[in-house]
């Protein structure tokens, strides 16, 4: 009996302990150790926000302590300082008022007769990617291969030798957005630049401006894609709203990728990053349009997918919607008397900055031609009396804002530039009389408080590249 108890006993530990071990092979595939990693994903497989994988590398050029004084000061940013002094020093404005004094080894320079403006500001140029001469193998602005190209990014077109860019600074600008052309409903990202002699693009990009959107509305897309793409707004919009959708499914599976950095990332795509950036609010959508219409559903697009529109191009009709751009805080850049040269810019009146202004928005001028860019003081000063025509009282206080600090705000860069007020980039141009009048030209262009345009010293001339071989008289008639 004993017996039986004790085998029973040892059967059962042995049966216990057989039950315990796994079958044959399975302790080496279930026990525990360290899965071998996988290979980690190199930079450019990431889509993350605010990248910047051609950054500036601007640096401003050499600048001395300079004080104007005697002048009179449109400051943009509140009445004209008559007989007023502005110091540049350090590449900032240090000091403006009725009488600032010049610290030890200033340049000192009389203004008197004289004005003194911000640089100007121009949200819409093409310069560098379609430079002079104008020919087809300089054709760089339009990737008129689908009617979404928002992979395409401007500076990979623009060439610093544009000749047209020292013309440009010559007439008074200091910075510029460079945009895609409007042949497609999103032509993809604008670059910001300073308007300074370079070597490559990444020397004249505006360090830490934010990218725009190039959009476009209207007649453009319809007839470059006619054929193969859509052919009436409707086609138009249907086309905005697909790529929208596909970019917010896109922006929510990086937003958890980059969060938990778990697993493979997802596949990167140039054309839905650059919409994604724009629905996080990272890059300001500039839209091409015309018609009161069409930019009022634009509005309503935006609210459907959560994005902001930043500023609408051309807007012939924004005089139309003028109260509700100021409700939305959207920028109208306009030209001066530009309508009538097609269908969608018909209903054109000359006044539509002034009105545009007086409703509270945020009214800007623009070129869109590299010779119009050289006089936008000029097609100011036809906005201003166009308004007056009218009945506007709008003051040269009120109008040089149109070419200084509105654009610069267009750009989200009215914290450094477009006003003439201490702490801000010492981007100042000195007129030889009232910018304003149609006798007057810029004297002296400061970008950073670097002398880089002197009218009255032609061996201060910026010459490109491309124009070495040119000599500028030395004696101006």
């Amino acid at each position: 009996m004993r017996m039986n108890r004790l085998a029973r006993a040892l059967a059962a530990v042995i049966t216990a302990a057989f039950i315990a071990l796994p079958p044959p092979g399975l302790a080496q595939q279930t026990a525990p150790s360290p899965s071998p990693a996988g290979p980690t994903p190199g930079p450019g497989a990431l889509s993350v926000p605010f990248a910047d994988p051609y950054p500036s590398t601007y640096t401003p050029y050499p600048s001395r302590p300079t004080l104007i004084r005697n002048a009179t000061l449109l400051t943009a940013a509140g009445p004209a300082i008559h007989n007023g002094s502005i110091l540049l020093q350090d590449g900032k404005i240090a000091a403006v008022g009725a009488d600032v004094a010049a610290p030890a080894g200033a340049v000192v320079i009389d203004g008197r007769g004289k004005f003194v403006t911000p640089g100007i500001v121009d949200v819409h140029s093409h310069m560098g990617d379609y430079p002079a001469p104008a020919m087809q193998a300089h054709s760089d602005g339009n990737e008129a291969t689908n009617p979404n190209t928002a992979n395409v990014w401007a500076e990979h077109s623009v060439w610093p030798q544009d000749p047209q860019f020292p013309r440009a600074l010559a007439g008074g600008v200091t910075t510029v957005q460079i945009l895609p052309g409007s042949a497609n409903l999103i032509g993809g990202r604008s670059a910001i630049l300073k308007v300074v002699p370079a070597r490559t693009v990444q020397d004249m990009k505006f360090p830490g401006a934010r990218y725009g959107l190039k959009m476009a509305c209207g007649e453009n897309p319809k007839r470059v894609y006619q054929n193969r793409g859509p052919s009436t707004r409707m086609g138009n919009m249907a086309g905005y709203r697909a790529a929208w959708i596909a970019a917010e499914a896109y922006k929510r599976k990086w937003d958890a990728w980059n969060a938990t950095h778990k697993g493979d990332p997802p596949q990167r795509d140039l054309t839905l990053e650059t919409l994604a950036e724009a629905l996080r609010g990272d890059i300001y959508v500039h839209m091409h349009c015309y018609r009161a219409d069409e930019m009022a559903q634009v509005i309503d697009m935006s609210h459907e997918f959560g994005y902001k529109v930043r500023d609408f191009h051309h807007a012939i009709e924004a005089y139309k919607i003028a109260d509700l751009l100021a409700k939305e805080g959207i920028a109208a850049t306009m030209w001066a008397d530009w309508g009538g040269f097609k269908m969608e810019s018909l209903d054109s009146v000359r006044a539509n900055i002034g009105l545009v202004d007086a409703a509270g928005a945020r009214a800007t001028i623009h070129s869109d031609d590299p010779q119009g860019i050289q006089h936008l003081n000029q097609e100011v000063a036809k906005a201003m009396f166009a308004a007056r025509r009218v009945g506007l009282n709008v003051t040269e206080d009120t109008a040089v804002k149109w070419m200084t600090i509105n654009p610069a705000y267009a750009l989200g860069l009215d914290d450094k530039i477009g006003s003439l007020e201490a702490g801000k980039n010492a981007d100042v141009v000195l007129w030889d009389g009232d910018p304003f009048s149609v006798y007057s030209h810029a004297e002296k262009v400061f970008v950073d408080g670097a002398q880089l345009y002197d009218r009255d010293d032609p061996a201060q001339t910026w010459r490109t590249d491309f124009e070495l071989g040119y000599v500028k008289a030395a004696v101006r008639k």
